[in-house]
């Protein structure tokens, strides 16, 4: 979304801010001015000799003040201002619409998926007082193993913060099978961290006898990795100078409870990304499209709202784009179970329904549009279907 336009019309009010506050700074300070010197005039009536008329220093006083126009001034300077914030406000309109459920659609939802995108988004967080809520007013039962699990995971985490890899190890223990299945290294990285604790804060002969009970079971995979443990022995105490200064990288920590989070995730059958957040900001980067579809189709809203397919596209980040999407470059029809995309000997790949359409309009031969030399003869016989 262009912000441009909003920052620089939020410069302009900050600026006529300042002004006005300037502004109304100086004249305050002439006007205390002028009373203050009023009031030493007046206050020499201590001296007998010394004849003050205090009423002439009153009206002198007054006539000052008319002349300063404190009053005058201020209303100026702060109409300036409100008219600086009326354009500011208008142009937040321009850049969002306040009122964003004109862009509603009925839409089938499926009630079961939603309540366990919500309870699996409050697993994430650690809010499990709040998902034992829901499980219960949603009558979600199903919801209960994941946070069990996610509660187990929570624990490993924070034990990790504190440096603490025991929870870690025993979730590996537990999944290692899963883990040599998946190829992943995580308890080696885990034997890692912790050999490096013991180097930096023990002696070379207690991370010697570590390596030789924790570390020698994964020599056959791992050959490389624990050779270089095992030099970074000699520089025991000025690592951070060694060759070897990456096993103190500040970050290691971190990065592997975001590797043993990724890796619970995929057990699980999930996505690492918290999947409400990322329907949440997709929809945000979407709705500027769909508010204008909407303004478009106002005279038509019973075909707005019963409307299945976006009749434009909504361009979204590569942050969002998940799998490949097949869109007919005759029809403009995206791919789909009953409409899949057929590759064609030629290489062009056309929606089947398309190839279909396009068949009618010959007696023998199948022309691909967008191949002027080739032709297919009968319909799709040397098609091959790509997916779904």
């Amino acid at each position: 979304m262009e912000l441009s336009n909003i920052e620089d019309s939020f410069e302009r009010v900050a600026k006529k801010q300042k002004l006005s506050s300037s502004k109304s700074k100086e004249i305050i300070d002439q006007v205390i001015c002028e009373i203050e010197q009023a009031l030493a005039s007046m206050r020499s009536d201590h001296d007998p000799t010394i004849y003050v008329d205090q009423k002439s220093i009153l009206t002198e006083l007054k006539t000052k003040l008319a002349v300063i126009g404190p009053i005058g001034h201020s209303e100026g300077s702060q109409r300036e201002l409100n008219i600086s914030l009326s354009k500011h406000v208008k142009v937040l309109e321009q850049t969002w619409n306040p009122d964003i459920s004109k862009a509603y659609r009925n839409v089938d939802f499926d009630t079961h998926i939603v309540n366990q995108i919500i309870i699996n988004h409050f697993c994430r967080e650690s809010e499990f007082g709040i998902v034992d809520c829901l499980i219960n007013e949603a009558s979600e039962p199903d919801g209960v193993l994941s946070r069990l699990q996610f509660q187990e995971m929570d624990e490993i985490l924070e034990a990790m913060k504190s440096r603490n890899v025991e929870p870690a190890f025993t979730w590996v223990s537990t999944n290692r099978a899963r883990l040599d299945k998946s190829v992943s290294n995580l308890e080696l990285k885990l034997h890692k961290l912790r050999f490096v604790e013991i180097l930096q804060n023990g002696t070379r002969e207690d991370a010697i006898s570590y390596a030789k009970t924790c570390l020698s079971p994964l020599a056959s995979r791992h050959m490389n990795e624990i050779q270089k443990l095992m030099s970074s022995i000699l520089w025991a105490g000025k690592l951070d100078r060694s060759p070897y200064s990456d096993l103190i990288d500040p970050t290691r920590w971190e990065k592997l409870s975001k590797e043993l989070f990724q890796q619970f995730c995929n057990f699980m059958g999930q996505s690492s990304q918290n999947s409400l957040r990322v329907v949440v900001a997709a929809a945000v980067e979407g709705l500027p499209t769909l508010l204008k579809l909407a303004k478009v189709m106002a005279a038509k809203p019973d075909e707005w709202l019963a409307m299945k397919q976006l009749p434009v596209p909504i361009e979204l980040g590569k942050e969002f784009q998940f799998h490949s999407i097949f869109v007919c470059p005759v029809s403009r029809d995206q791919g789909s179970e009953d409409n899949p995309p057929m590759l064609l000997p030629c290489g062009h790949v056309l929606c089947m329904q398309s190839i279909v359409k396009l068949s009618k309009s010959y007696t023998r031969n199948f022309k691909c549009p967008y191949c002027p030399v080739y032709t297919l003869g009968g319909l799709g016989a040397r098609c091959k279907r790509l997916y779904f």
